[in-house]
């Protein structure tokens, strides 16, 4: 396969920083067409690929090629002209490196928002310049705050469908910045395009001599690149121990892991958590070779000045700068699954690399995206695609930081014990409301807790 402009090199590559970020729009915002439009004009699509995609579009009476084939591979999507999976697209310009999560725009698909997003340090959220703000586009914009995405950007497309009239771009930013604000994104940038004209998407677009600020992509290339994880504090998981007990290393025991977040040193002092046991750091190895230093996301393996009882699952953290050890995690979740998640429901909650028992003790409310951030208090279950805050209660305490800390060390999945599936993604803390007291009561069966 060939490509239709020169692949970039190795030290290209190395030399350019990575972005993840994640598109999002109501149904025939034209989404699809901005990511296929913005993967052709960068010179990212393959020959056989935009061939193929010729191929389809002739085959449904269209005369130019429909660049949303480009991301809307299932059979399904391309019948109904929807998105309906997440679509993970990588590509790369000579300034730098993207991973896009083209992500659905429907109501129903709300979890497969929060999958794409979750991991994304910018959202493009589209809006039809015909219709301006809608339900959705607040529903996006609330998502992209629960799930602290520093960065958005507010694409006003089908400018071509109202004659690139300058006041009807400028009252759809005006509204749409000031409910981001409300919501407390950090970074609003408004860009009027045309996905299906190219206008503005990676060309200046001219037709609109009026705007002076960037395209989607000069944007997408600029923006500041804010997952420094070595800045963030240290926690460093523990995956593995490793014991070979050999001739040549009869006493050596390590903790193999990836670190989640920070910087750690030989020497530091450190706790092993939920334990609360404290030594320090006698050696890395990172690569077969012992280092001083390591950093987030480096997978090594540490060695301890004291033989500690330290196994899979363990949090090892700097002692000056440790995570809250809690049995009660307040979190605000989204429900993933058909079946609704209910008050007593018995769970796994899997957080890091350990996994234990859980209750969910209450349900204070669950959270109406469609109007502002309006609370429905004491629900009696959420149901699928439903956001809202939990407090779990686990078997063993936990070492979690509060999302909006660290995206890392404070997420976790709700699971059914039974059979392993995924319930619920969970950010620990509250996102939107204030904290709430849990009555205990009692459970049997090894659940109570």
């Amino acid at each position: 396969m060939t490509s239709t402009t020169g692949p970039l090199t190795a030290e290209q590559l190395s030399a350019t920083t990575l972005l993840r970020f994640a598109t999002a729009g109501s149904v025939d915002d034209g989404k699809s067409t901005l990511v296929g439009r913005l993967l052709h004009d960068s010179k990212s699509v393959l020959t056989d690929q935009l061939e193929a995609v010729e191929r389809a579009s002739l085959g449904r009476g269209q005369e130019a090629p429909d660049l949303a084939l480009l991301t809307d591979g299932l059979r399904a999507e391309r019948e109904q002209g929807i998105t309906i999976d997440v679509a993970y697209r990588y590509f790369a310009t000579a300034r730098r490196r993207f991973i896009l999560a083209d992500t659905p725009g429907h109501v129903q698909y709300t979890r497969n928002m929060v999958t794409g997003a979750s991991t994304a340090e910018l959202a493009v959220v589209l809006v039809d310049a015909r219709n301006g703000v809608v339900e959705q586009t607040r529903r996006h914009a609330a998502v992209a705050a629960l799930l602290r995405v520093p960065h958005v950007v507010l694409a006003v497309n089908k400018m071509d469908l109202v004659e690139y009239a300058e006041p009807v771009f400028a009252a759809i930013a005006e509204e749409f910045t000031a409910y981001a604000a409300s919501l407390g994104v950090p970074d609003v940038t408004a860009i009027p395009i045309s996905a299906l004209a190219g206008d503005n998407v990676v060309e200046p677009s001219a037709h609109m001599d009026w705007y002076g600020g960037p395209t989607v992509l000069e944007h997408l290339e600029t923006v500041p690149v804010s997952h420094d994880l070595a800045a963030c504090p240290p926690r460093f998981p523990v995956q593995y121990v490793i014991r070979p007990q050999t001739a040549e290393h009869p006493d050596y025991r390590g903790y193999a892991g990836r670190i989640a977040s920070g910087l750690l040193r030989v020497g530091e002092p450190v706790t092993v958590l939920p334990s609360g046991r404290t030594t320090t750091i006698a050696g890395i190895d990172a690569l077969g070779e012992s280092v001083d230093t390591a950093w987030a996301p480096q997978s090594v393996t540490l060695l301890l000045a004291d033989d500690l009882d330290v196994s899979r699952g363990d949090l090892i953290a700097p002692s000056g700068s440790l995570p809250t050890v809690t049995q009660d995690v307040r979190a605000t979740v989204c429900h993933l699954h058909e079946r609704p998640l209910r008050i007593g429901e018995r769970v796994l909650l899997k957080h890091a690399t350990r996994t234990v028992k859980a209750i969910v003790k209450e349900i204070p409310h669950r959270i109406d995206l469609s109007h502002g951030l309006a609370h429905e208090n004491n629900p009696e279950r959420l149901d699928v695609n439903d956001i809202g805050a939990v407090l779990v209660r686990t078997a063993e305490p936990l070492p979690v930081d509060a999302y909006a800390d660290s995206r890392l060390t404070g997420s976790f999945l709700l699971i059914d014990p039974a059979d392993g599936t995924t319930l619920t993604a969970g950010m620990a803390g509250e996102a939107f409301a204030e904290a709430r007291s849990a009555a205990p009561d009692a459970d049997d069966e090894g659940w109570d807790f």
